[in-house]
């Protein structure tokens, strides 16, 4: 077992916001890896999320963003299971990224069990009559029309939006990741955005 100093410990705890604890038996694992012992530390994270999303989250916050000159605004609210987590000033950050990423991407639904079937009509009623897919027999219709959808989804609904800070990762994983940090569910339970004229 290799000896890990309090420095490395700090070192990937600044990295991870992970615990002492957490930090030095990951560095124990990896022989003192920093890059190794993260990677474990994001894993065992969202593990944890998972665990974790069937508990009741019935505290969080609601944030407010006006972008620019005022012409494009946003309501969230984000819940947690605890006010302890809720007053924490990175619990504060993601919800505020959350509103920016509302504002940037114009998402229509938080997941895809809730966006609207009429929404989903139109869609597939737009991708139906265009010329390449028209021109081929119904089956082969149906799959080109669900792949665009499950394309399309993707860029408009929230959770799966890629992060506007860092597209590597999506919503749904950030929000993970951060669930498994704080060792308790965080959910998106609702959001308005508003756009001047429209």
């Amino acid at each position: 077992m290799a000896d890990i100093s309090a420095t490395v410990i700090k070192q990937l705890r600044d990295r991870t916001g992970a615990g002492v604890m957490d930090c030095r038996k990951a560095l124990e694992e990896t022989g003192g890896d920093l890059d190794k012992s993260e990677a474990i530390i994001k894993r065992r994270g969202l593990e944890r999320a998972d665990k974790l999303a069937d508990r009741e989250a019935s505290q969080g916050l609601v944030d407010a963003y006006v972008h620019g000159v005022g012409n494009i605004g946003v309501l969230v609210e984000v819940n947690c299971g605890t006010d302890f987590v809720a007053r924490n000033p990175e619990f504060k950050d993601l919800v505020h990224e959350i509103a920016l990423q509302i504002a940037a991407t114009n998402p229509v639904a938080i997941d895809v069990d809730s966006v609207d079937a009429a929404w989903l009509d139109k869609e597939r009623a737009a991708y139906r009559s265009e010329a390449d897919v028209a021109s081929k027999p119904q089956e082969i219709q149906n799959k080109i029309i669900d792949g665009r959808l499950q394309k399309r989804l993707q860029e408009v609904v929230l959770m799966k939006q890629p992060h506007i800070k860092d597209p590597d990762k999506t919503i749904e994983e950030l929000v993970k990741e951060k669930s498994g940090k704080f060792g308790e569910p965080i959910r998106i339970r609702r959001f308005a955005r508003f756009e001047l004229g429209k």
